[in-house]
């Protein structure tokens, strides 16, 4: 039987784990968007020092956390509203791993699509992005790295939309097997 103490826990958790799994997602593209294309790092973050590969996956856990943090909000305060606060963690994390790939797919198809852009029109993207190198191959990993983390951005306020329904939808296969 659950206590108002297990309750409290297991919010605690299922917070800290949305909070953890930011940093994580954001230390994770961050590593590869930083081995692309350091460029991108120097132009836009207008970094000019020798472990750039490093401070970028730094800067994606500061900014996954703060993501993190605000996904945290939303989905364990919906946690706790739709399940009044009777799910297991076990519940809330089969979600977040399914947000989480959310995520990385849409932080994919955001590079994706960036590079195709890119391709497609360079004169155009060099255009909308001044800061553009004007090598080819360094012009689609800059498009990459840009394109990524809108797609990773896009991801998370997608995520955050669907883990609210899909909460909802399982919790009530959960609590009411028969229906």
């Amino acid at each position: 039987m659950k206590t108002k103490e297990t309750n409290f826990l297991t919010l605690f958790w299922v917070a800290l784990s949305c909070i953890l799994m930011g940093g994580l997602i954001g230390a994770m593209t961050n590593a590869v968007n930083g081995w692309v294309s350091p460029y991108y790092f120097q132009a836009i973050m207008g970094w000019s020092f020798p472990d750039i590969w490093g401070a970028s996956i730094a800067q994606g856990i500061f900014e996954g956390i703060l993501y993190g943090l605000i996904f945290s909000i939303v989905f364990t305060t919906a946690f706790a509203v739709i399940t009044k606060n009777e799910a297991s963690f076990s519940f809330a994390y089969r979600i977040l791993r399914k947000i989480v790939l959310i995520v990385l797919v849409c932080w994919c198809i955001g590079g994706v699509l960036a590079m195709l852009l890119a391709t497609l029109s360079s004169s155009f993207y060099k255009s909308s992005f001044p800061a553009t190198p004007q090598d080819f191959a360094e012009m689609l990993r800059f498009a990459w790295v840009g394109g990524s983390i809108w797609g990773g951005i896009i991801g998370s306020v997608l995520g955050a939309i669907i883990a609210v329904f899909t909460l909802k939808n399982s919790w009530s296969l959960e609590a009411n097997p028969t229906n």
